[in-house]
C-alpha cells in the first residue's frame, strides 16, 4: 500500500468510525499488516495516537530526577506506552547489537550473553553466523520481555578512531550491509523488532550531537547509504533509528532527504523511524521530515513529541492530521508485521546461558584474524614446554567495549575498578580467562603470567625463560569518545621489549578496530581477537592451540601510519567534510597507492588455499563469478573467497563485488557461484538519479584479500541503468 493510499484509507476509516461502536482488539484484526494498522487507527482517539509517538527512558535516571514509568522493564533503554483499550502492547526497548544491554545502576544490571563485537562478527564474512548471533540475542531479549532491540549497527568506518567502530560492520558497504542485515533478520526471527542504526553518516563520536557530515550525494549513495540500503533489503528491520549528527546542515532526525526522499520514497521502507535518545530537535520540522517517534524522554527533557506540542502543531496547521495518522500507521504496521501484537512478550523466561555462550564462542572463533604467522609459530607446538603470558589481564578475562551497548556478564566483572568506572564505562572484562583456558588445552605445559606494564623488567625476564611468549594487547573503546590508533599505557614499549627477549613472541590483540603496530617487524605472529565476547577466553585458546583453525578476514584496513588516512588529524568538529567521497577504507589506499599494514580482506589460516578457474557471465543486470577453491594444505579449514570488480572512472581501482565463506577438508575442491550486485558495477550521478554503468570492459578478480588476487578476467558489458528504487529479487 502506498503512502498516499494509506492516507486516503486512514481518513475514510476515521470518518467511518461510529461513536460507541464495538471495539475490535488489535489481535482480532485481519488482513495484511497495513490493513490491520488501518483498522486499528480507525478506532483510536487523538490522544491515543499521540501516545505512540513519544518514548521514555526505561530506567530511573537520578541525576535528572527522572522516574521511569512503572510499566517499563527494569534496566531498559526505552518504553513506549501501549493502548490497553485496543489491545496494543507497549514497546519495551533494549540496547543493543552485541547482546541485551542494561542501563542504570547496579540494581538494574541484567546478566546476559555478550556476542563478540560487531566488527568481529563482520570479520567472519559469514551471514549465516551473523543470523545465528542475532537469533541468540533476540531470544534473550524476548525472554526478558523486550520486543524492540536497538541493534543493527551499520555505520561505515570512515574514521578508524571512532569509539563505536566495534559496534559496526567495517568499511565496505557490501560487506557491512550483508552482515548487519543477516543479524537483523536473526533478531527478528524471535517475533520482535530490530532497528537499523544510526541513519546516517554517524561515523565519529567527536561532536556527535552537532557535527555536520558533508558528502557529495553520489558518493554518499555509493558508500554509507548503500550499506544501509543493503542491510534494510536483507534484514527488513521494523524500525530505522536516525542519528545524532547533522547531514548536509540539518540534524539527521529532521533531514527530509534521508527520511522521506531516500528511505520512504525510493527504498519503500514500510516501518517507522525513531530518534536516537535525544536526537530530536524540533516538533513540526522533524515530523514533516519523516520522524515518527521521539525516544528517550528522561535522558533528555526537550519533549518535542509530547502530546501537548504535537497537538498545538496540528491545531496551528504546522503538522497535518494526515501526517499524524501516517506516523501512527507506520508504527502499528511494524508492530503487526513483526509479531508484537500476535506473539506478545512477557518477562521471566529462563535463559540457557551455556547454549548461548556456545553461539558467542563460535562467532569469536570465526571472527578472529590471524594477521601474521612467520615460521609457523602458531599453532602452539606440543614441544613448547614453557609458555609465558604477559599483559591484558589474560589471567582474569577478556575485554569488552563500553557505552550503551555494554552487556553485563552472567558472572562478575573479572577486572573491576579500571577507570572510567562510570559513563562511558565501566570498563568490563568478561570472566573468561585465556590463561585458564590454555591450561585446560595444554596439560603438562608450564604456563606463567606477568601483568607486564607495572613491572616491564619482570615481564622481560619471564619472556626470556619461555619457549613461546603470548603478549595480550588491549585497546578500550566506547560510545561518546574517539580513541587513538594505539595501545595505551606503555603496551607498545612492552611488546617491543618482550620481542627483544624472545624471538617466539606472539601478540594477541583485543581492540575496537585497527591499531598501529610499531613493533610489527619484531614479532613473528599476530592475532586480532577484537572484543571476543562472553566466551572469548576459550575461543582465543582454541585458536592459539589449533583446536580451531583461524578463518577470519579483516573487514577494515589496518594502516601503517596516520598519514595514510584521508584525514590524519584528530577527529574534527563542526563541518566534517568527507572529501574522499566513496573512496572509503581500502578504496582510498588503492587510489593513492598506500601500502597498508594489513589490507582489507586479509586473513591467514593454518592451512593453505588456491583460487582459480574463474569464469564470469552476465546475470540480469549484474554478474555471476564462478570460481574454484581448493584446500591445498594438510588440515581442514575455511576460506573467504572474495570477488573484486574494476571499471572505468570509478572512485578507486576496485570494489568488493561479492564473497563466500567455505569450509574445506584437506585436498577438497569446491566450485562457488558468487553473485555480483549490479549496483557495485555502477556509479550514481546526481544529475541522473539511479545506478548507471556505461558499456565497456570490466575486470573481475578473485582472491584472498583486496591485495592478494589469484585470478582475473575481463568482460564486456552493455550499458545499463537502474532506477533509485531498484532492489534485488528475494532469493
Amino acid at each position: 500500500m502506498t503512502a498516499a493510499l494509506c492516507l486516503v484509507v486512514s481518513a475514510q476509516a476515521v470518518e467511518a468510525q461510529e461513536p460507541g461502536a464495538p471495539v475490535v482488539l488489535a489481535a482480532a484484526t485481519t488482513g495484511t499488516p497495513a490493513e490491520r494498522a488501518q483498522a486499528t487507527l480507525a478506532q483510536m482517539t487523538q490522544d491515543e495516537k499521540l501516545t505512540l509517538l513519544k518514548g521514555y527512558f526505561g530506567t530511573d535516571f537520578p541525576p535528572a530526577k527522572f522516574e521511569a514509568p512503572k510499566e517499563a522493564r527494569n534496566g531498559s533503554a526505552g518504553y513506549v506506552p501501549g493502548i490497553p483499550r485496543l489491545g496494543i502492547p507497549p514497546q519495551w526497548q533494549a540496547d543493543a547489537g552485541i547482546g541485551v544491554a542494561t542501563q542504570g545502576g547496579a540494581a538494574e544490571k541484567r546478566p546476559r550473553t555478550a556476542l563478540p563485537s560487531g566488527l568481529a562478527t563482520a570479520a567472519s564474512w559469514d551471514p549465516e553466523l551473523a543470523f545465528a548471533a542475532g537469533k541468540m540475542i533476540g531470544s534473550e531479549a524476548r525472554a526478558d520481555g523486550f520486543n524492540v532491540l536497538l541493534g543493527g549497527s551499520v555505520n561505515l568506518m570512515r574514521e578508524p578512531r571512532n569509539g563505536r567502530n566495534f559496534e559496526y560492520t567495517g568499511e565496505d558497504p557490501l560487506l557491512a550491509g550483508i552482515m548487519a542485515g543477516a543479524q537483523i533478520a536473526g533478531v527478528q526471527s524471535n517475533q520482535i523488532i530490530s532497528t537499523v542504526k544510526h541513519f546516517a553518516v554517524n561515523d565519529q563520536e567527536t561532536d556527535r550531537n552537532d557535527g555536520n557530515a558533508i558528502v557529495e550525494e553520489g558518493a554518499l549513495r555509493m558508500s554509507d547509504l548503500l550499506a544501509f540500503q543493503i542491510a534494510i533489503e536483507r534484514g527488513e528491520p521494523g524500525s530505522v533509528m536516525c542519528a545524532y549528527n547533522r547531514v548536509g546542515g540539518l540534524h539527521a532526525c529532521e533531514q527530509p532527504f534521508l527520511l522521506n526522499q531516500v528511505l520512504r520514497n525510493e527504498w519503500r521502507f514500510p516501518g517507522y523511524v525513531m530518534s536516537d535518545w535525544g536526537a530530536a530537535h524540533s516538533t513540526a520540522a522533524a515530523a514533516n521530515a519523516g520522524l515518527d517517534q521521539e525516544s528517550g524522554y528522561g535522558l533528555q527533557r526537550a519533549d518535542w513529541f509530547s502530546a501537548d506540542k504535537l497537538g498545538k502543531a496540528v491545531a496551528a496547521g504546522e503538522i497535518s492530521q494526515a501526517q499524524i495518522d501516517l506516523m501512527v500507521t507506520r508504527i502499528l504496521q511494524s508492530m503487526y508485521a513483526h509479531g508484537l501484537v500476535d506473539n506478545p512478550v512477557s518477562e521471566g523466561h529462563p535463559i540457557d546461558f551455556a547454549a548461548n555462550r556456545a553461539v558467542s564462542q563460535r562467532g569469536a572463533e570465526a571472527g578472529m584474524v590471524l594477521l601474521k604467522n612467520e615460521r609457523d609459530v602458531l599453532p602452539l607446538a606440543a614441544t613448547a614446554r614453557r609458555i609465558a603470558i604477559i599483559g591484558g589481564h589474560a589471567d582474569k578475562g577478556v575485554l569488552s567495549g563500553g557505552g550503551s551497548s555494554q552487556v553485563y556478564p552472567d558472572g562478575t566483572n573479572a577486572v573491576p575498578g579500571i577507570k572510567p568506572t562510570s559513563w562511558p564505562g565501566p570498563v568490563v572484562f568478561y570472566p573468561s580467562s585465556p590463561l585458564e583456558e590454555l591450561r585446560k588445552l595444554l596439560p603438562g605445559v608450564q604456563i606463567d603470567y606477568a601483568e607486564g606494564t607495572a613491572d616491564p623488567a619482570a615481564a622481560v625476564r619471564l619472556a626470556a625463560q619461555a619457549d613461546v611468549v603470548l603478549v595480550f594487547g588491549t585497546q578500550w573503546a566506547s560510545e561518546s569518545i574517539d580513541v587513538p590508533l594505539s595501545l595505551a599505557e606503555g603496551q607498545d614499549a612492552l611488546i617491543d621489549a618482550v620481542a627483544g627477549a624472545n624471538p617466539n613472541t606472539v601478540v594477541v590483540l583485543q581492540t575496537g578496530g585497527p591499531v598501529l603496530m610499531p613493533w610489527v617487524d619484531k614479532v613473528p605472529a599476530i592475532i586480532e581477537a577484537w572484543y571476543p565476547g562472553r566466551a572469548g577466553g576459550a575461543a582465543i585458546a582454541r585458536i592459539l592451540t589449533g583446536a580451531a583453525n583461524p578463518s577470519g578476514h579483516l573487514p577494515a584496513t589496518f594502516p601503517r601510519s596516520l598519514d595514510q588516512l584521508p584525514h590524519p588529524g584528530d577527529p574534527r568538529k563542526g563541518d566534517i567534510v568527507y572529501d574522499e567521497g566513496a573512496a572509503v577504507g581500502y578504496k582510498w589506499f588503492d587510489k593513492h597507492g598506500h601500502e597498508p599494514l594489513f589490507p582489507f580482506g586479509h586473513g591467514l589460516s593454518y592451512t593453505t588455499f588456491e583460487i582459480d578457474h574463474l569464469v564470469v557471465t552476465p546475470e540480469g543486470e549484474g554478474l555471476v563469478a564462478m570460481v574454484e577453491v581448493t584446500n591445498t594444505g594438510k588440515r581442514a579449514g575455511a576460506e573467504v573467497v572474495q570477488v573484486y570488480v574494476s571499471g572505468m572512472g570509478w572512485e578507486a581501482p576496485r570494489r568488493l563485488g561479492g564473497f563466500e565463506r567455505v569450509e574445506l577438508a584437506s585436498g577438497e575442491t569446491r566450485q562457488l557461484d558468487i553473485h555480483v550486485d549490479p549496483r557495485v558495477l555502477a556509479t550514481w550521478f546526481t544529475g541522473r538519479p539511479g545506478w548507471t554503468h556505461p558499456a565497456g570492459a570490466y575486470t573481475v578478480s578473485a582472491g584472498h584479500s583486496s591485495r592478494e588476487l589469484d585470478d582475473s578476467v575481463t568482460i564486456e558489458l552493455p550499458p545499463s541503468f537502474l532506477p533509485p528504487e531498484w532492489r534485488p529479487a528475494k532469493s
